[in-house]
């Protein structure tokens, strides 16, 4: 058990080493400065596989279900899990965990997708294309599998960044992730040397959030509003109820040095831009594909398809939102989730978790990310450094060098106990941590 607890140790250690050569310092006149932070807090313990914050333990409640992706937990303990793709024919699954384990009571929906939420007595999922809702019982149980109702259809699909996350909030809104089928809006995508498209049509119908009714069906594009552009692409979003208020998690730009290797070295690369989160109003832009966020400078930079050369001012004037939070690059974060329970302790009550889902594109530096991290909150908005808090998905520090992750952490939930589940969307792990004093 020492030897298994030491290689648990080291893998924190080696992404705090890869992640403090991705960042530099820190500083609470700007939260989107909170880059300067990879090192789980307080003492590392060992729990099924991840290593934890001292007092923390986590459960493996379930393997190998499919992609499990983003995931929602009933007030009964009910676990609703949507998968990248059907496993026989099922694209949802519905667990009950019953002495640490959780076993599947069945499954539906015969399409793939990401989002799941429960509100308002109904269950409501999204494909790459449409989102439905499923009428819940009393017990918050899905009453008819095979009726599922229509709430929005026809939302852009185009193979690039085509998972339609979705979250409600209190006013029966419905808000959906449209991501841009693009890297950086280019004539030719991803050809080196090419320039952005003037205008950047794309974000007309993508590239951004757009808002439903959650009560009303059968809605297309012309029944929604676009309410934030300016977006590349979203997979983890939540509502915070501190300010009442939309966040969410950008997956930033790819390829500096592949497209323009004479403005950018393949460190650059590596390491640019930040993943951001932005805490979003309606009608605000956040600047895709004309800027990026770089978290060295600490501002935001013209994009170089626009005729930036990596140091240019991208918003002189001030046009487009500032990032509540800035993360190092390329990490995926495809999980946010706002912590409203009582169990963890007192730091982490209003925070934020995110589940970055792990690089593939850092070559030739070391990948990095397969982890949880936790952002402090204060007074609804980013305060202090952000820590990362569960590691050691990827099974090994050479697997997360490598980027040949064994599990990579994607959705987040909030039981009613105030435990929080991560699922795994390689091996279709789901985990539950929890807190004991």
């Amino acid at each position: 058990m020492k030897n298994r607890s030491s290689i648990f140790l080291l893998t924190a250690a080696f992404a705090g080493a890869v992640l403090l050569n991705a960042c530099t310092g820190n500083s609470k006149k700007s939260t989107a400065e909170n880059t300067d932070s990879s090192k789980t807090a307080g003492v590392a313990t060992a729990s099924a596989g991840l290593t934890l914050p001292e007092g923390f333990n986590a459960a493996i409640l379930a393997e190998d279900l499919g992609g499990t992706r983003h995931i929602a937990v009933s007030s009964q303990g009910d676990i609703f899990v949507k998968l990248g793709k059907p496993k026989d024919g099922k694209g949802i699954l519905v667990l009950h965990e019953n002495n640490g384990k959780a076993e599947v009571k069945n499954g539906f929906g015969d399409y793939e997708g990401t989002g799941i939420y429960i509100k308002n007595g109904y269950l409501y999922t999204s494909s790459n294309e449409d989102v439905y809702r499923y009428k819940l019982n009393d017990k918050n149980e899905v009453i008819d599998p095979a009726k599922r109702e229509t709430v929005v259809k026809g939302l852009l699909n185009r193979n690039q960044h085509e998972a339609k996350a979705i979250v409600l909030d209190d006013a029966s809104n419905l808000y959906v992730n449209i991501g841009a089928y693009s890297n950086s809006c280019q004539i030719k995508d991803r050809e080196k040397g090419s320039l952005g498209q003037p205008g950047c049509p794309i974000l007309d119908s993508a590239g951004g959030i757009w808002q439903f009714k959650a009560d009303k069906l059968n809605q297309t594009y012309k029944d929604g509003v676009r309410y934030a552009t300016g977006l590349r692409n979203v997979v983890g979003m939540d509502w915070n109820k501190q300010n009442n208020q939309l966040f969410v998690m950008q997956h930033g730009r790819d390829a500096l040095h592949d497209i323009f290797p004479d403005m950018f070295d393949t460190k650059q690369s590596a390491i640019l831009p930040a993943e951001c989160m932005y805490a979003i109003k309606k009608g605000d832009n956040a600047g895709w594909p004309y800027i990026y966020y770089d978290q060295e400078q600490r501002k935001k930079i013209l994009a170089p398809e626009y005729g930036g050369d990596g140091k240019k001012d991208g918003d002189p004037t001030h046009k487009f939102i500032n990032p509540a939070a800035a993360y190092p690059g390329h990490l995926a974060p495809n999980g946010l989730l706002f912590y409203t329970g009582d169990q963890f302790p007192e730091k982490y009550k209003n925070g934020a978790f995110i589940a970055f889902h792990g690089s593939w594109n850092r070559a030739p530096e070391p990948q990095a990310g397969y982890f949880v991290v936790f952002q402090p909150f204060k007074d609804g908005k980013p305060d202090g450094k952000w820590e990362v808090f569960a590691d050691g998905f990827s099974g090994s520090p050479e697997n997360t060098a490598k980027g040949s992750a064994v599990r990579r952490p994607c959705g987040l939930a909030q039981g009613p106990d105030g435990s929080i589940y991560v699922t795994d969307d390689s091996k279709g792990t789901i985990y539950k941590i929890s807190y004991k004093k």
